[in-house]
């Protein structure tokens, strides 16, 4: 059985963190009294497996439980296997989910210049506050809802006025995300809404498709169209590096067979980093259709941002 061997708290970023006797997560806000808690990040707690600080130790670092910036120190955690969407229970109550795997450090951080080498970057675990409660050392660890590594990460984002506004509800989003789990079982990391605004869609897809998000699919909803509204074509054009236009010429030349509009669509695809972001229309109809045509060829697409090449001839496999 997992447990806890420490827990850390610090009064400011980048810095080591002290352990300390018990802390209380707070939902959607992080650890009490701690640095990073807040309401407006995915990583409102940190963890750090003890095996990753011992190997440091090993190596000759003088190296201690909260010196790389982690909150919770765990051990016997799968953390191979554990991926994002991933739901861990500590002790009777608390609960968080993994938001995030590793994080990017953009400057040399007081950690890194105290042990040597951080090892947040590539070892910790990142995560949101689901239910309150106490953590103490030795709490044990329940891995309530397991979503594996190998599972694809994939976001809606519903662009829409009058749902962002509530004066409509949204139906081609949650029809999206339901497909998407159950005809390519993904884990949606995110679902949400935004209006049709050029500049907060392109917000969005910027903040899903960073490289520490592991995101590997951003599948938007609507603004394809001719209106005058519809900006979701120039949002992604705007923040993708590689466009794939294979993926919308297949759905336009699939969807003239059902009707001549198809070929008013606007929607975009292409790559931003390693995630794969598409546009389809605004209706349930639409996105159902749309969806099948593109959903074969999915799963290998995904493997070759992934780095892991395969065989192009081999039969389309799912990744879960």
């Amino acid at each position: 059985m997992a447990h806890v061997k420490a827990v850390c708290t610090s009064d400011a970023k980048g810095q080591a963190k002290t352990p300390v006797k018990s802390i209380q997560l707070k939902t959607d806000y992080g650890i009490i009294d701690d640095a990073h808690a807040s309401s407006n990040t995915h990583r409102q707690v940190s963890l750090l497996d003890a095996l990753s600080i011992a190997t440091m130790q090993s190596r000759g670092y003088d190296a201690s439980y909260g010196d790389f910036g982690e909150n919770i120190v765990t051990d016997g955690l799968p953390l191979e296997d554990i991926g994002i969407g991933t739901i861990l229970r500590f002790g009777p109550d608390a609960r968080v989910e993994i938001s995030q795997i590793g994080k990017e450090c953009h400057t040399p951080c007081a950690i890194g210049q105290r042990t040597g080498q951080c090892i947040m970057p590539t070892d910790g675990l990142f995560a949101v506050v689901l239910t309150a409660g106490t953590v103490h050392p030795d709490d044990e660890i329940h891995v309530e809802h397991r979503i594996t590594r190998t599972t694809i990460q994939a976001v809606v984002l519903t662009v829409s006025d009058r749902c962002s506004a509530g004066q409509t509800e949204d139906t081609s989003g949650p029809l999206l995300a339901q497909l998407l789990t159950e005809q390519l079982n993904c884990h949606i990391a995110r679902q949400c809404i935004v209006p049709d605004e050029q500049d907060q869609i392109a917000r969005r897809l910027k903040q899903f498709s960073q490289l520490e998000r592991h995101i590997d699919l951003i599948v938007t909803t609507g603004g394809t169209g001719f209106a005058p509204r519809d900006v979701t074509p120039e949002a992604t054009a705007s923040v993708i590096e590689r466009p794939t236009p294979g993926i919308t010429e297949a759905i336009r030349h699939a969807s003239l067979d059902v009707t001549p509009m198809a070929m008013l669509s606007r929607a975009l695809a292409g790559i931003r980093n390693r995630t794969l972001i598409v546009n389809l229309p605004g209706s349930a109809k639409a996105v159902r259709e749309s969806l099948d045509i593109i959903l074969p060829v999915l799963p290998h697409a995904i493997e070759l941002l992934r780095g892991n090449p395969t065989d192009c001839g081999r039969p389309n496999q799912s990744l879960a």
